[in-house]
């Protein structure tokens, strides 16, 4: 039986384009197998009855002859075709086997070989239905059409499909987001769990980034389409995965390698099993008996479908739980990994930076509040990552701020503006306090130039200002030392207060380096471009001992090379641009999907679509448990095959029992690799990595 698990015709694209939502699960006589199978299954029972009463044959023959035709053309056209390419088809073979039993006289065994055939056939059909239905299923997400806004203010329902790049969509209270794009109005809340994985929903506001299939709040929007509709993160989804199905392991391709042989191999044993006892005097019937029910019995159907279920289960199953395996040489190579190697920024941290600390000086009376207030407000004009740190800390916290004037920007330096009549300035701290100093220094000069009681002040002055760039400088190595990118709030010429800035560490980020320990049997290593210091603070809130900072895109190529050429199979998780050398040329690379450039999304081998990073180990879990059923599915086969073949030839097998067993091994091979579909086996290897 040939094992081809390919997504039906009419795919997921083919509904899209028809702008319908394609149904979720396959119905049963939708799929040509079923019906076939089910045709030759009833004409298989109406002689049936008539036989065994001692009806005349002509009245039962028939009716068997339609049996064979409606089971048996399908797979019979099949194997002619691949024999033309020189191909031997195990389907050719049995039906080859169901016309040999009839030719000798058991009409009715052949027809039960077809009707155990066919049926097998239809259960394997069906079951490669339902994995496309698991995969089809979210498209389902993203909705059928959109409400297009034109230029003259007009509103049009259209299919999602016709929505290009640039065009403005309605997004109504309750709806779901028709496209990727910016929010260019309005305010909501929208549920983006499908997507992101966040429990809870994300407020937009113009600016923010919205995704197709994600589900809006009370508030109404208008978004600019950013991407076509084949491009949308849902869409990439559903063809990755498609991809995936496409694709062949390494142990598939060794077993059909291995097939071609074993068939012709089979063919001349059969030959022989017939031949031999015919020479020593069994008669002719037996003889054709025996080597119709050793071919059949022979045939590697559980060998060949032994792999690829469970291998494409598990792919549906972590495309369900925003894990795209793009491959099964993918899902099968995460299974054989013994080492793994970290980015830092977006990888074990969240790839945002956030306000941590709010250190306030003393010597300039403001508390946390009005320090923070003073340096957000200062900051909102500008676009700078570090500035929306700041701001978003600020509006965290509740803090309302007044409006800034005069703002300027110096690049490197910082940021000034006036805010409540203060002079206000957020940057660097060494440059600020050059600036300072300067000023310092340029005060000094009048010193000549004023009375004694003028020179003491202004002498109190500097003295005072030296006191206060140590404390700064003091604070600022501090911060530093743990890790942090200080900030320097500078207001009205004095130093105010330094804020420290750092990208959060994901709170999973402990928890799976443990459990990516305990399936690999090696500590991971973290590969960061980021300063040692930085690197090592970091590292140590992960509990990651091997820490390797400073390095170039070519530099974490070289070390995951070191560790291959000490015998490790290595997985890189990276998202960044500087990550898409070492994940190509890990074993297997894995990229986060949320913050993740493009080249590296196109590069890895896995994409983790909800950013969730615990998904990793639960991946790796999954993929091994994929591993186990191929060589239970192996072991099973090989089992039947040799316990139904010693049986034919030590004893006689009858053709019903020996067509019995070799399609239920078949079907239970295929039915055990299944089992990765069901959501129970994601929550087991995640569970089990805990």
């Amino acid at each position: 039986m040939t094992a081809t698990l390919t997504p039906p015709a009419a795919g997921p694209a083919a509904s899209a384009r028809a702008g319908a939502v394609p149904r979720r699960r396959t119905r049963l006589f939708a799929l040509p197998e079923v019906r076939w199978a089910a045709a030759a299954t009833a004409l298989f029972l109406l002689p049936l009855p008539l036989q065994l009463a001692g009806a005349p044959a002509w009245i039962w023959g028939p009716l068997y002859a339609l049996s064979y035709a409606t089971g048996g053309w399908e797979p019979g056209w099949e194997g002619l075709k691949a024999l033309k390419d020189r191909t031997l088809d195990v389907d050719l073979l049995m039906v080859v086997a169901a016309l040999g039993a009839a030719s000798i006289g058991q009409v009715m065994d052949g027809a039960l070989l077809i009707v155990i055939f066919a049926t097998s056939g239809a259960l394997e059909a069906l079951a490669t239905a339902r994995t496309a239905d698991s995969v089809r299923g979210l498209l389902d997400l993203a909705p059928a059409t959109a409400t297009r806004i034109a230029a003259d203010g007009t509103e049009q329902t259209v299919p999602v499909t016709e929505l290009a790049v640039g065009d403005t969509v309605l997004v109504r209270p309750g709806e779901s987001v028709g496209a990727d794009g910016l929010v260019l109005d309005g305010a909501s809340e929208v549920d983006q769990a499908s997507i992101t994985g966040e429990p809870l929903p994300a407020a937009k506001e113009p600016g923010d980034e919205v995704f197709a299939g994600t589900l809006n709040g009370t508030g109404a929007l208008r978004v600019r389409v950013e991407r076509d509709a084949s491009d949308s993160v849902i869409a990439r989804i559903v063809r990755l995965v498609e991809e995936a199905s496409e694709t062949k392991a390494p142990t598939q391709l060794f077993i059909e390698k291995v097939e071609q042989r074993y068939s012709l191999g089979m063919v001349a044993a059969t030959l022989a099993v017939f031949g031999v006892p015919l020479a020593f005097g069994e008669a002719f019937s037996e003889a054709l008996l025996r080597a119709m029910t050793f071919m059949i019995v022979a045939s590697p159907c559980a060998v060949v479908l032994a792999t690829m279920p469970p291998l494409l289960s598990a792919i549906a199953n972590a495309g369900r739980h925003g894990v795209l395996v793009k491959s099964a040489v993918a899902m099968e190579r995460l299974g054989q990994i013994d080492a793994v190697a970290l980015d830092k920024t977006g990888t074990l941290t969240e790839g945002t930076p956030r306000v941590v600390d709010v250190r306030p000086l003393r010597e300039h009376g403001l508390d946390k509040a009005d320090l923070l207030t003073l340096a957000a407000a200062a900051e909102h004009p500008s676009e700078h990552p570090l500035a929306r740190a700041v701001v978003d800390a600020a509006r965290e916290r509740g803090l309302d701020l007044p409006t800034a004037e005069d703002f300027t920007s110096s690049p490197g330096i910082g940021v000034r503006a006036v805010v409540g009549g203060r002079t206000v300035e957020v940057g660097a701290p060494a440059r600020l306090l050059a600036e300072a100093e300067a000023e310092a220094e340029a005060e000094s000069k009048v010193e000549g130039e004023v009375g004694g009681e003028a020179k003491c002040a202004a002498d109190a002055d500097a003295d005072g200002g030296a006191d206060a760039a140590g404390v700064v400088s003091a604070l600022v190595r501090e911060l530093e030392e743990a890790g942090r990118t200080a900030v320097l709030v500078v207001v009205d010429g004095t130093p105010a207060g330094v804020l420290g800035i750092a990208d959060r560490l994901r709170p999973d980020a402990a928890a799976t380096v443990a459990a990516l320990t305990v399936l690999t049997g090696t500590a991971p290593t973290l590969l960061t471009g980021d300063n040692p210091r930085a690197a090592a603070h970091l590292a140590a809130e992960a509990r990651v001992e091997d820490v390797r900072a400073g390095l170039l895109p070519q530099d974490k190529v070289g070390a995951v090379r070191e560790l291959e050429g000490a015998g490790y199979r290595v997985m890189v998780v990276g998202d960044g641009v500087n990550d898409a050398p070492a994940l190509a040329a890990a074993h297997i690379g894995v990229a986060m999907g949320r913050a993740g450039s493009d080249l590296a999304l196109e590069t890895a081998d896995a994409v983790i679509v909800r950013d969730e990073l615990a998904a990793v180990p639960a991946t790796v879990a999954l993929s091994r448990r994929a591993r186990e059923l191929v060589v239970q599915n192996l072991v099973i086969a090989g089992v039947f095959i040799a316990g139904l073949v010693a049986w034919d030839l030590a004893g006689t097998l009858p053709l019903p029992l020996g067509v019995a067993g070799h399609e239920g091994s078949t079907v239970l091979v295929g039915l055990n690799g299944l089992r990765l579909l069901r959501d129970s086996a994601w929550k087991r290897a995640a569970e089990g990595t805990g």
